[in-house]
């Protein structure tokens, strides 16, 4: 049984609509749980909040960063955090810069040849620290 307030609205059109709108809530949900904003309880009539505004912002970054890196231009948010964001890192703060040593690993070629190793970022809220990274 559907309930719908859509009277002009054939059964099939419902089902069509209805399916497509189960399969955005479900990438979404999918998005929440693997970003650790917000556990859903069920994939039913998510609500636009907050965290699912951060959770697609975020996986809108993770897919900026997959473009940058060959191979990697359709994974997915999770499969870019496993192979290139999931480890242990050393941190060497410095009046100047703050530098976040990665390990050695064996996507690191990839995320050499990216070029994202060779830039700095400058961080306001750091007293004007700039971020590196380099791979010892």
């Amino acid at each position: 049984m559907l309930l719908t307030n859509d009277l002009r609205a054939t059964p099939s059109a419902l089902i069509i609509r209805y399916a497509r709108r189960m399969l955005i809530e479900n990438g979404l949900a999918d998005a929440v749980n693997f970003l650790h904003l917000d556990a859903l309880s069920s994939a039913v009539a998510l609500n636009v909040s907050f965290d699912v505004l951060l959770t697609t912002i975020a996986t809108g970054l993770y897919r900026l960063l997959a473009l940058k890196l060959r191979g990697f231009e359709r994974a997915q948010p999770r499969q870019v955090w496993r192979r290139f964001l999931k480890s242990p890192a050393h941190v060497r703060v410095t009046p100047t810069e703050v530098v976040v040593e990665l390990p050695r690993r064996a996507h690191n070629p990839i995320l050499i040849a990216s070029g994202l190793l060779d830039e700095s970022t400058v961080v306001p809220w750091w007293n004007g620290r700039r971020l590196r990274f380099e791979i010892p």
